[in-house]
C-alpha cells in the first residue's frame, strides 16, 4: 500500500496493465511468431483448421492490444502524478509481466489445457515449469522486492520511465506486424470499404499469388521478399506473417 501511495493509484495500475500486455505480446511475438511453437488453441479439439487458430490468434492480440491501450491511457492521466519512484514505475511493469506468464501457466496450459510452451516436447510439463519460474515468478519476485524500496529520484525520471514503457508497448505491437526477412509469403489485411475486386488487383500488382483467403485475411506467396510499401499503398492495413495481429483486425471489419 505505501508504494502505491508513493506512486499514485492510476500510475500502478498503468505500469501494471502495460506489463501484462507485454507479457503478451512477448509470448505471441517469440511462441506463436518466431518460434512458432504453438497456437493459442492448439489442443483444443474441433479447432485444428487454420482459419480457425487465426482467428482465434488474432482474438488473443486483440486483448493484448486492449489491455496496453488501457494501461497506456491510464499513464497519460497520471502524468503529473509521476513525481514518484522511477524505480516502482519499473517493479509495478514488473509484477504485470509476471503475472501474466502465471496466469497463462496456470489457466491455459494446466487447467484449461489450450496449449502447452512446447507441444512437441517429450517433457511438456518441464518446458511449462521453466517458463513459469522464468519469465513469471522471478520478474514478478523482482519488482516485488523493488517496491519495499524507494529511489526517490522525482518527476524527470518518472516521466522518463513512463516514455520507456510507452516506446515498449509502441515496439512490441510493430513486431508482432512484421514479416521475417527470409518469409516469401505473408497474410494480408486491407482497409475496410475495399470490395474483393480492388484487393485482388492490389495482390497482383505486387506480383503475389493467392494462396486462399477466408474472412478477410488474404494469404499471399510472392518470388521474393513481401512488398509491404507497395501493399500499404495499395489499400493494406497490414502485412504479416503472423496470424495473431492478421486475425485480430480481420475480426474488427466482420
Amino acid at each position: 500500500m505505501e508504494a502505491r501511495a508513493q506512486l499514485s493509484r492510476r500510475a500502478w495500475w498503468a505500469a501494471l496493465l502495460i506489463g501484462f500486455s507485454l507479457g503478451g505480446f512477448f509470448d505471441g511475438i517469440l511462441l506463436h511468431q518466431i518460434l512458432q511453437w504453438h497456437h493459442l488453441l492448439s489442443l483444443v479439439d474441433g479447432i485444428g483448421d487454420l482459419s480457425s487458430q487465426v482467428l482465434f490468434d488474432g482474438l488473443f492480440h486483440l486483448l493484448m492490444y486492449v489491455i496496453g491501450a488501457v494501461g497506456l491511457v491510464l499513464l497519460l492521466w497520471a502524468r503529473r502524478e509521476l513525481g514518484g519512484s522511477t524505480r516502482l514505475l519499473v517493479a509495478a511493469t514488473l509484477i504485470g509481466f509476471g503475472a501474466w506468464h502465471t496466469l497463462d501457466a496456470v489457466l491455459s496450459h494446466w487447467l484449461l489445457g489450450i496449449h502447452r510452451i512446447k507441444l512437441d516436447s517429450a517433457n511438456p510439463l518441464a518446458w511449462d515449469l521453466a517458463w513459469l519460474v522464468v519469465f513469471g515468478l522471478l520478474p514478478a519476485g523482482v519488482g516485488v522486492l523493488l517496491t519495499r524500496r524507494s529511489d526517490g529520484t522525482g518527476g524527470a525520471n518518472g516521466g522518463r520511465a513512463a516514455a520507456a514503457l510507452v516506446v515498449l508497448v509502441a515496439i512490441g505491437a510493430l513486431w508482432a506486424a512484421q514479416a521475417p526477412a527470409d518469409s516469401r509469403s505473408a497474410l494480408v489485411v486491407f482497409r475496410p470499404g475495399m470490395d474483393q475486386a480492388q484487393m485482388m488487383r492490389a495482390v497482383v500488382a505486387s506480383g503475389g499469388a493467392l494462396l486462399w483467403e477466408k474472412r478477410g485475411i488474404w494469404a499471399v506467396r510472392w518470388d521474393d521478399e513481401p512488398p509491404s510499401g507497395q501493399l500499404y499503398r495499395d489499400g493494406a492495413w497490414l502485412v504479416s506473417n503472423s496470424f495473431l495481429p492478421a486475425g485480430c483486425l480481420s475480426w474488427a471489419q466482420l
